[in-house]
């Protein structure tokens, strides 16, 4: 073998090394995205069955708001389809949706004082508003793991390996500018 052909065959060698690393590399960003979306819907999955608990137990409170009850359902059923489907922009919308929802419900509830004195109501506005602080965090991470994935995509010679083999950007979890904004306390107790 000659010099020359063993020079081609360490080049070749070295490359192809390189492009398996980068391909692998991409191959665990996408299952870092992966994860981190499972991770978001195992906490969406756990709110979606306390909060019919919640609403039964306003329900017994036979005064109170069933507009926003019915917000609060609305808005759950559009966060399960999101969910079901993938959706990540719808995801979005309707978790702005029953936040906001969630947001009125109670604020309504603090004018029932035999409703925040009931143990259930208190118990599950306590979980639910666990499950929301752990989907905040779960969001943070994901949102983290997909503009990781969407740099390395974009970036040569990542961007070579990630067209050849059809990895792409993924979507950021974002959300309504009106869930960005302060709080309207005045609005909510009027």
């Amino acid at each position: 073998m000659s010099i020359v052909a063993a020079i081609v065959s360490g080049v070749l060698a070295v490359a192809l090394i390189y492009a398996v690393t980068l391909y692998n590399g991409l191959v665990q960003l996408k299952h870092n995205v992966a994860k981190a979306w499972a991770n978001i819907d195992v906490l969406l999955k756990q709110r979606h069955d306390e909060l019919p608990k919640l609403v039964e137990v306003c329900k017994q409170y036979k005064q109170f708001e069933q507009a926003t009850l019915g917000q609060v359902i609305a808005a759950r059923n559009q966060v399960h389809a999101a969910r079901a489907s993938q959706d990540v922009a719808a995801l979005g919308r309707a978790e702005g949706e029953l936040r906001g929802g969630l947001g009125r419900l109670f604020a309504v509830a603090e004018a029932y004082p035999e409703l925040r004195a009931n143990e259930s109501f208190m118990q599950l506005q306590g979980r639910i508003s666990q499950l929301e602080n752990g989907i905040s965090d779960r969001r943070e991470f994901y949102n983290d793991a997909v503009n990781i994935n969407n740099i390395r995509v974009e970036q040569f010679p990542e961007s070579v390996v990630a067209g050849l083999f059809r990895f792409g950007e993924l979507p950021l979890l974002e959300f309504l500018s009106a869930e960005k904004t302060d709080v309207d306390v005045k609005a909510l107790f009027g």
